[in-house]
């Protein structure tokens, strides 16, 4: 079964970029740089028409000159040039902390600086946390100009998230350190695989390493409201002494830590390409066994203290630019089939991803909701020992 969460619920995924975002003062709101001379505030528009037009709100971002951001590793799914391409369009700095945090890092960074100037302004959210911070009140409604082309079931009505790309659980492997690549979940219990197999993660935090659960559940005899099985067979991968608790990163792949990795199979295959100059052979299998993609979600933080750079930001990510630089990294971007239709997809890049089959499912936000309350309840003891 091939399936795809919604960017209502990754774990991410986590993601981001290096550069320390800048300690400012606190309290401070948005000022005159965000309102037009006709008094319209980008706090509060919902669509760059809201604000007076997308010239309008290029002019606002500009003189806030800099937009925060939080977990956007520049080797996730392309992130580097999608922020030097918005910075080279736009002249507008982007300013990234923790490149390496999870969504529930995001949202912590959200609700403990609320008010402050060093609050994220944009947010990219494993599906279920996207969700959760709607529920909590935490983000901004905003429909991109591009928002009518996004799928149905792919966005919050609101605008308050939106799916921007996503992937497939893949098996990452260093076939220069492993004699014989695992090709399945199954293969992965193999005796061979004793302390190398990882997951970018843990999966109560991020979005990559739950969508790495869900899919063993799925290959276990699991479904989307069973998250269960795919517990059990970390439970069972821990016991054997396969899977090791360190988080797989780039880092950790290059020294041999974790030479096979659970993750997005746009992160294994980036590590594909990013390893060949260093002598690393990694292969990139989506298990049969166990199929299943996942979204994350695009967000604009309430209390964004630069509501026209955040917004801004959004309409570049949604752009034919932005979503092809996505496509480059190998990730699905959500106007995937709007550009298809319109003939401004990047061909080249589509035709490198890995083939895939099957009519694609989502769990419902009861079905993530009830998953992630299952892992947090029980991904300690699965692990633990």
């Amino acid at each position: 079964m091939t399936v795809f969460l919604p960017r209502t619920a990754v774990l991410t995924g986590g993601l981001a970029v290096a550069a320390a975002l800048a300690l400012s003062a606190c309290g401070a709101a948005p000022d005159d740089k965000s309102t037009t001379a006709d008094g319209k505030s980008a706090a509060t528009a919902t669509s760059a028409a809201d604000f007076g037009g997308l010239d309008a709100l290029v002019k606002a971002a500009k003189k806030e000159g800099t937009l925060h951001a939080i977990a956007l590793p520049r080797d996730w799914a392309n992130y580097g040039a999608l922020i030097d391409g918005f910075k080279k369009k736009y002249g507008i700095k982007i300013e990234v902390e923790n490149p390496d945090g999870a969504s529930q890092d995001e949202i912590n960074a959200v609700t403990s600086r609320k008010g402050q100037d060093r609050a994220p302004d944009v947010l990219d959210l494993g599906s279920s946390f996207a969700l959760s911070a709607a529920q909590q009140g935490l983000l901004a409604p905003y429909k991109v100009t591009a928002f009518a082309d996004i799928p149905e079931g792919q966005m919050d009505a609101q605008g308050r998230w939106f799916n921007d790309y996503g992937g497939y659980i893949s098996i990452g492997c260093d076939a220069k350190k492993v004699k014989e690549c695992p090709k399945t979940f199954k293969d992965l219990l193999k005796p061979e695989y004793k302390g190398q197999v990882a997951l970018n993660g843990n999966p109560t935090k991020s979005g990559s390493a739950f969508g790495g659960v869900y899919a063993a559940s799925l290959a276990n005899g699991g479904s989307f409201d069973d998250i269960q099985p795919g517990l059990d067979f970390f439970a069972k991968l821990k016991k054997n002494g396969n899977y090791t608790p360190v988080e797989s990163t780039p880092a950790t792949v290059e020294k041999g830590e974790t030479p096979i990795s659970i993750d997005w199979d746009y992160l294994n295959a980036g590590y594909a390409d990013e390893f060949k100059s260093k002598g690393v052979d990694w292969t990139v299998t989506v298990p049969s066994d166990g199929k299943f993609s996942q979204y994350y979600s695009q967000a604009i933080n309430k209390g964004a203290p630069h509501p026209a750079a955040a917004r801004l930001w959004q309409e570049y990510l949604y752009s034919v630019e932005g979503q092809n630089l996505w496509l480059k990294g190998y990730a699905r971007p959500a106007l995937m089939t709007a550009m298809q239709t319109a003939g401004t997809l990047d061909k080249t890049a589509a035709a490198k991803l890995p083939a895939v089959s099957g009519t694609p499912s989502f769990p419902t936000e009861a079905q993530q909701a009830k998953a992630k309350t299952v892992l947090a309840q029980g991904w300690g003891k699965a692990v633990s020992g």
